[in-house]
């Protein structure tokens, strides 16, 4: 649970955290304060995010190795290409948000009882989402919402948070094409936190933290592109781009 007693950050103000290097053997650097937008924007900028459960005091981690995914280094399967050339979904950018977030909390996992994803989170989250610095996308079947991903962008940068999906491929589809999508726009790296077998399929590799900080500190001189991506960002375009080369 939220701190009460810590103050509520704006946009603009600047909360340092400890240094990661006191960070214990789980990755946890800190305990405690509030999901403000300061107070995330601050973490991010730091190299930390949340992560804890209902009852919980806020956890913010910085895990070694880190997770991550270098735009260059995407790997499209020829199992994805033939989903991509099949044509089953359509894709948005920032248009659904909120539905996003909490689908990411509902739904059921292998090998979790409960979802991180808090009604705090969701509004910590939502609260970045009004102010341009987090981004979703929508991936959509016969007009129903089957997988999604968000996060948080901050110069060349792009922090990953969740991902879901209703049926397969869903989610993994709206995924390299949004990173396709970065690519183009000139990112750096994608934070995938902490190590998972379906991002690795897709090129995501571990990075000691030392490496991790070096990149954050180069990407976070990168032009922040803050506001809504719906305009900026065409994955129908990105689909198109892969089937043609294919």
């Amino acid at each position: 649970m939220a701190d009460t007693l810590f103050p509520y950050l704006r946009p603009e103000e600047f909360f340092r955290f400890p240094d990661t290097e006191s960070a214990d053997k789980y990755g946890i650097v800190a305990a405690g304060g509030n999901l403000s937008p300061g107070m995330l924007l601050s973490a991010y900028r730091q190299g930390l995010f949340p992560w804890y459960s209902e009852g919980e005091p806020i956890l913010w981690w910085s895990p070694d190795p880190r997770f991550v995914l270098f735009p260059d280094n995407l790997h499209v399967s020829k199992s994805m290409i033939r989903t991509f050339k099949r044509n089953r979904f359509r894709y948005t950018i920032d248009t659904s948000f909120e539905k996003v977030i909490k689908a990411c909390g509902s739904v059921e996992r292998k090998g979790q009882d409960s979802t991180w994803i808090t009604e705090e989170i969701i509004e910590g989250y939502l609260a970045l989402f009004t102010l341009g610095f987090a981004h979703s996308v929508e991936v959509w079947r016969e007009g129903e919402l089957v997988g999604g991903l968000y996060g948080v962008s901050l110069g060349s940068l792009f922090f990953g948070e969740s991902m879901f999906h209703l049926v397969p491929d869903a989610s993994k589809a709206g995924y390299i094409l949004f990173v396709r999508a970065l690519q183009r726009l000139g990112f750096s790296l994608v934070d995938c936190q902490v190590f998972t077998p379906h991002l690795t399929s897709l090129g995501a590799q571990n990075i000691s933290r030392r490496e991790f900080e070096k990149y954050l500190k180069k990407g976070l001189k990168g032009k922040t592109l803050s506001g809504s991506w719906r305009n900026l960002i065409d994955l129908e375009k990105e689909r198109i781009t892969i089937i043609g080369h294919t």
